[in-house]
């Protein structure tokens, strides 16, 4: 495979999972959410800018790239326009639904955030389990991992565990066909932030500003 040797995807994919450790830490148990959110933008963005310094091309091997933009699009909105709907059906007769203009901002900037979870989960470890060499686990396996993986990092929060964990196994499918994580990161922006104010009844502004504002 070009790009990255052995040992990189290996460091690649103990690097999210460290990431992954991290969220437990920093933003679940210290409640450091945004300087989690904004270290891990930054030390992740500083890595692929590195990277692709050194490797001109890979951004496209890992899915940032607008040549199939479209394409992907076609095949995961019918997959968004179903969530939506479910997600306020879900929430009407639940009684979850919370819409507040805290919406805005999550729908604007959240998917930057879910662009680089995407990358993470979705690019560095699907993408670099099956780009391993001599290795025994087939796509389906690699999808079913990477969906456990993004579910639990959702943990304790059990409908949250179990969107993500939908969302990955359809997200695994697709990017392994069609690599690209702009089309996965808006949507799963705009879905997350939908189901936080439709199905969880969190207001994910309140929690991760919400200090600043007070």
């Amino acid at each position: 495979m070009p790009f990255s040797t052995q040992k990189n995807r290996k460091l690649e994919i103990l690097a999210v999972l460290l990431t992954a450790a991290g969220k437990f830490i920093f933003m679940d148990f210290l409640k450091w959410k945004l300087v989690f959110i904004i270290a891990s933008t930054l030390g992740w963005a500083g890595y692929v800018y590195i990277r692709n310094r050194k490797e001109p091309g890979i951004l496209a091997h890992w899915g940032f790239r607008l040549d199939n933009f479209n394409k992907v699009l076609r095949m995961v909105l019918p997959f968004g326009l179903l969530a939506v709907l479910s997600f306020f059906v879900t929430g009407y007769f639940l009684g979850t639904i919370n819409m507040s203009w805290h919406i805005i901002p999550i729908l604007l900037f959240y998917p930057i955030w879910g662009v680089i979870q995407q990358f993470l989960v979705i690019g560095l470890m699907a993408g670099n389990l099956q780009d391993l060499q001599n290795h025994s686990l087939s796509r389906p396996t690699i999808i079913l991992l990477t969906a456990l993986l993004f579910g639990l990092v959702h943990y304790p929060y059990y409908w949250l565990m179990a969107g993500t964990f939908i969302l990955a196994l359809f997200y695994g499918f697709i990017y392994l066909k069609e690599r690209n994580v702009y089309v996965m990161g808006l949507f799963h922006g705009w879905l997350g932030g939908l189901f936080f104010y439709t199905v969880v009844n969190r207001d994910p502004f309140a929690e991760v500003f919400g200090k600043l504002f007070n």
